[in-house]
């Protein structure tokens, strides 16, 4: 399916290279890779939630920004999978070629920012994870 819109394409990406990752699926089932809102009925979980995207002349960065929710009691799980989803999104086109998702390639991708925080409703670690993926439109 083509994806007109860069953080369209980009979520679709990241879900794609979730799956395709072995680190990430063994730590986190397939099903539990998904947008949605609200907090997790299973654990744990990734939420491809919230994105923004800058447009330039040229191309687009696109930014993502993933919630990882683990019962636990710490924080260790959920940074692991921060770990995993850092080795799964990392795309340099010097090194690895551009990839295409949709309708544009991917120059540059890579996890920019974590954050792992306590959640103050129940026993879950939250982390915080933001992607951000230049993007140039083929069409």
């Amino acid at each position: 399916m083509a994806c007109s819109d860069p953080n369209l394409a980009l979520q679709v990406a990241i879900n794609a290279r979730c799956l395709a990752s072995a680190e990430v699926m063994a730590l986190v089932s397939a099903n539990q890779i998904r947008d949605r809102s609200a907090r997790p009925e299973t654990s744990p979980l990734i939420q491809i939630g919230e994105g923004h995207t800058v447009y330039r002349r040229w191309d687009a960065t696109a930014y993502a920004t993933l919630h990882i929710w683990v019962q636990e009691i710490g924080l260790s799980e959920a940074k692991k999978i921060a770990g995993a989803l850092h080795s799964a999104l990392t795309i340099d086109a010097q090194r690895d070629g551009v990839a295409q998702f949709g309708d544009f390639l991917c120059l540059d991708m890579r996890v920019t920012n974590a954050q792992f925080i306590r959640d103050p409703h129940g026993p879950y670690s939250h982390g915080i994870v933001t992607v951000a993926a230049i993007m140039k439109a083929t069409n």
